[in-house]
């Protein structure tokens, strides 16, 4: 009868690395027991034998040989005996430190078994074996909270882009089963809420685009322009909006040297941060644009007097479709991206971008710091 072959999942049952870390260092202890046995039976007597030669030993040969092979029994005896305890004492310690290397080992696995099975909530505690071990599970974890992070905002992204095509959709459905039904006649109006949905979802869809390209570093070409000019141009693009609302900007455009920007991609993120500070300050209030230079960097502000933001929302602003507001950021049509795409294109620059507000009703302040030229 022919054998058959092994399935494809049957995995072969190795030794343990405790088990095989005890019997390295075993091997090890007893090769070096034999080693210090063999030699101290070799050397040991014939070193006894040269001092008693020279000490003018005085007994008969007999007795000399009797004394010779007394102390050679007595030096085996004694050394067999301590290197058995030596090499036991050995093992039981190596046998200790083993199960410890094992059992972090294998907390280690563990997690990330549990990881593996979509438990990001696993953490594996310090096995207290020295600065290796404790970095290892120090970097474990850092992987598991960003895992876990990753995995939360993935989460939430998804709900929100599920609520946000919820409300377009719903409203197409609706006139368009209006129209069936004969409640409705397929007028300019009923038209145009169905163009202004999905133009809604067109420009969620325009968003998702551009946020996942800028995080992927895609289309930035960088070259010299002067800080103030991108400023100003910005500023430009935006003021007819802000006319149209009542908002007065104001511009504070210091000789700040030149930055290297893709002229087109920075332009997109001071105009969706003047685009946010807009949607959140009501009219008559005031938004201010800055450029200045510090040391060897370029720091742009936005700062307006609008609604403010709480203090536990801040270090969310960046995240993809965070709101600090939904309700009244949903009606005023913003998706909660632009931030995100802001953010994405700025460390795209080499750059870093930050938001502080003193609270809700007391403004807010967004910063972006680029390298600067000398």
């Amino acid at each position: 009868m022919t054998g058959s072959a092994l399935p494809a999942d049957t995995v072969r049952v190795r030794p343990r690395f405790a088990a095989r870390l005890l019997v390295a260092q075993a091997l090890v202890l007893v090769a070096g027991a034999l080693t210090t046995w063999l030699v101290a039976s070799v050397v040991g007597p014939s070193i006894f034998s040269d001092h008693l030669q020279q000490a003018g030993d005085t007994h008969t040969l007999e007795e000399t040989r009797h004394v010779e092979e007394a102390f050679a029994s007595a030096l085996v005896v004694s050394f067999s005996l301590a290197l058995l305890a030596s090499v036991l004492a050995a093992l039981a310690v190596s046998w200790y430190f083993s199960r410890r290397v094992q059992r972090s080992i294998g907390n280690v696995a563990a997690g990330a078994a549990q990881i593996a099975a979509g438990r990001y909530d696993a953490r594996v505690p310090d096995p207290g074996l020295g600065g290796e071990f404790a970095s290892l599970a120090q970097t474990y974890n850092r992987l598991a909270e960003r895992l876990e992070a990753t995995e939360s905002t993935r989460r939430s992204m998804l709900a929100d882009l599920a609520h946000e095509m919820r409300t377009p959709l719903a409203t197409i459905d609706a006139h368009l089963e209006a129209v069936e039904d004969g409640v409705r006649a397929l007028d300019d109006d009923t038209l145009g809420i169905i163009r202004g949905s999905t133009g809604r979802l067109r420009r969620l869809a325009e968003d998702m685009t551009a946020v996942s390209r800028a995080e992927e570093g895609l289309d930035v070409t960088l070259r010299p322009v002067a800080a103030a000019d991108v400023a100003a141009g910005a500023a430009d693009v935006a003021r007819d909006r802000y006319a149209a609302k009542g908002v007065h900007l104001r511009t504070e455009l210091a000789d700040a040297g030149q930055v290297r920007v893709d002229v087109d991609r920075f332009g997109q993120v001071l105009g969706n941060l003047l685009d946010n500070a807009l949607r959140h300050t009501p009219a008559d209030g005031t938004v201010t644009l800055s450029c200045r230079r510090i040391d060897h960097w370029v720091e742009y502000r936005v700062a307006d007097t609008g609604q403010g933001v709480a203090a536990e929302h801040l270090p969310h602003l960046f995240d993809r479709f965070y709101r600090a507001d939904t309700a009244r950021d949903r009606g005023q049509g913003g998706s909660g991206i632009g931030l995100a795409i802001a953010r994405a294109l700025v460390e795209a620059h080499g750059g870093g971008i930050s938001a502080s507000s003193a609270g809700p009703g007391l403004g807010a302040v967004f910063t972006v710091r680029l390298p600067g030229l000398r």
